[in-house]
């Protein structure tokens, strides 16, 4: 496929772009050996689901902006930074903890919860939203895409990714969890600048190696474009966004509103100038903006 080096590229910087540091906050009771839970602040319920390598972390900022208004639910994927794979150590991944979140909604009696998943977070929150009916609210995907190899190249199909997978797969799982970095060019991956500049300040947080590879797989491979039609609450769809034409920025609005177009009502579409995958940290004033609109 024409666009291999840049889908690998791409999918390098959704692992690499992982918060550091552990979460503070207090953990619910609710057990799973899939998810963590912690909640904080008081209203309405707003679950948030954080991406491929980070823990409710990356979520800091966020909710100290929201926590007067809303309850937060912030999830952390066991395996993700310092916590324990537990039943995340073995087989598929993200339909399982898709799963957990929906059992944590009835559980705790929560109602009618919005969402807002970030990157993987974001498919994870597609999975939970097609599944849910009417126990969600409505969903926000940050920077997230139903199939991500399709924001570099439209046609892209499971089966042409699926070399790649297994390559990104295998270096995480028998390299290490720094491998994308230390030998991307071996791989034939040039993770360049914009990589660099996040480990040196957003930080990889890393996690188990078997989680981070499982996953790693999982959000490449798995196509959730037909799940759309499924999804029956209003969705919003946040992405960085860029004004220069030299930018591959610059092409998110085509690239977004195509990968959505499956949903039964258009989603709103909310794109962050300035901001790269990191919407939340890169641009927080106009991302806190454009989250008042989707809870409005």
């Amino acid at each position: 496929m024409a666009h291999r080096r840049d889908i690998l590229s791409l999918m390098g910087g959704l692992i690499l772009a992982g918060s550091t540091g552990g979460t503070a906050w207090t953990q619910t009771p609710f057990q799973s050996r899939r998810i963590a839970v912690s909640v904080r602040g008081q209203g309405p319920d707003l679950i948030l689901i954080p991406g491929l390598a980070s823990t409710a972390e990356v979520w800091r900022g966020t909710a100290t902006r929201l926590e007067r208004r809303y309850r937060l639910h912030l999830v952390s994927v066991r395996g993700f930074g310092d916590l324990e794979a537990q039943d995340n150590g073995s087989g598929p991944l993200l339909t399982p903890v898709a799963n957990d979140i929906r059992r944590y909604i009835a559980e705790q009696r929560l109602n009618r919860p919005a969402i807002i998943g970030h990157s993987m977070g974001g498919q994870i929150g597609v999975r939970v939203a097609a599944d849910a009916g009417g126990a969600v609210g409505r969903l926000m995907t940050v920077d997230s895409s139903p199939f991500f190899p399709a924001l570099i190249s439209p046609q892209a199909t499971t089966a042409d990714v699926e070399p790649l997978a297994q390559v990104a797969y295998q270096a995480l799982q028998f390299l290490g969890d720094d491998v994308l970095l230390a030998r991307g060019r071996e791989m034939g991956v040039e993770l360049g600048g914009a990589s660099d500049a996040l480990f040196g300040s957003i930080g990889w947080q890393g996690g188990d190696r078997r989680v981070l590879a499982q996953a790693l797989y999982e959000v490449m491979t798995v196509d959730l474009r037909p799940r759309l039609a499924d999804v029956r609450v209003p969705v919003t769809v946040a992405y960085g966004w860029s004004p220069d034409d030299a930018s591959p920025r610059s092409r998110a609005d085509s690239l977004f509103r195509s990968a959505y177009a499956r949903l039964r009502s258009p989603a709103t579409f909310e794109r962050i100038e300035g901001a790269e995958h990191m919407v939340m940290i890169d641009q927080p004033t106009r991302f806190l903006a454009a989250v008042d609109r989707f809870l409005a």
